[in-house]
């Protein structure tokens, strides 16, 4: 890709109005940043040291908690540093890498809910099969997938993006590089390229979304099926924590890109929450209403509590 561009480094404005907040948003997002990661590590942990818990399901909610680690990590280290009083200045380069990770990581997420419906769609409405369906090949392979094309789409937004001449305008006003915020500031016609990534963006989620809902339609005529009210309620439940983290993640998406007039307040406090606040929830989500979980966990945590000098 030859590059235009005579724009060395951008500027993040940050979080439009809020300015004068500084030093309050810095200790809230700080917070919901380390909350992140030690309950995205705590799932992980529980996972991996509890055997009965080596299964699909909770392999694709491992790699879950692995990105959900990774997602906010591609805006947060560098709000937080501009917040705290450093540099607002961003390379061209790096300005590139964040995009390309939010939507590497995002698509991939988006691609994982997908793979983990169709998880238990074949464990609710097949179960008998579910062990040769679900084998370690075939989750090995649907995880890399979810990966691959989540770079193919990533790569191309981000090409789509960084082929246009940057060579006035620096100041990008947003807290992070993406992609209509880096849009208006290309010297160059961006109509063409504006319909073409709104129709990617807007594809992917809802081709998605549609399998999702699939899987689901069928999940549910199944456990109207079983008879046992203890069978109902425990499919349910599984369920409906994976319901309560896809509509947590779908719905940030369609309101920042598929919206007619886009409202920079409104995309930033909906970016926030998509980056820091969900990945926070999703262990609270899998892990509240999972007794296998919380039995591993209080197995991995209760030898930390009685530790000699505690």
């Amino acid at each position: 890709m030859r590059n235009l561009s005579v724009v060395a480094e951008f500027i993040l404005l940050g979080i439009p109005h809020t300015e004068g907040l500084e030093t309050m948003l810095l200790v809230l997002f700080l917070s919901f940043y380390i909350f992140t990661l030690m309950g995205n590590l705590l799932i992980l942990l529980a996972v991996v040291s509890s055997a009965q818990l080596h299964t699909p399901m909770y392999f694709f909610l491992c790699k879950l908690s692995i990105f959900d680690i990774f997602f906010p990590s591609v805006s947060s280290p560098k709000m937080l540093c501009y917040l705290s009083g450093n540099s607002r200045a961003i390379s061209y380069a790096g300005c590139a890498s964040q995009l390309f990770f939010y939507h590497f990581l995002g698509c991939t997420e988006c691609f994982l809910y997908t793979v983990m419906a169709y998880d238990r769609f074949v464990a609710i409405c097949h179960p008998l099969r579910y062990t040769i369906i679900m084998s370690p090949r075939v989750c090995v392979i649907l995880a890399m997938g979810t990966s691959f094309f989540g770079c193919i789409q990533a790569t191309f937004l981000t090409t789509l993006t960084f082929q246009l001449p940057y060579c006035g305008p620096n100041k990008v006003d947003y807290y992070f590089c993406d992609i209509p915020v880096m849009l208006k500031l290309a010297c160059a016609d961006t109509s063409a390229l504006e319909m073409v990534g709104f129709i990617s963006v807007g594809l992917m989620p809802l081709s998605c979304f549609l399998l999702i809902l699939t899987s689901y339609s069928c999940i549910i005529c199944s456990i109207l099926q079983i008879r046992s009210a203890k069978g109902r309620s425990c499919a349910f439940s599984t369920c409906s924590a994976h319901l309560t983290a896809i509509l947590l993640s779908f719905m940030p998406v369609v309101l920042i890109y598929l919206q007619p007039t886009p409202n920079p307040w409104l995309n930033a406090t909906v970016q926030i929450l998509n980056n820091l606040v969900t990945p926070m929830l999703n262990p609270l989500i899998y892990s509240l209403r999972n007794k296998e979980v919380k039995y591993s966990l209080r197995k991995v945590l209760q030898p930390v509590a009685f530790l000699p000098g505690r």
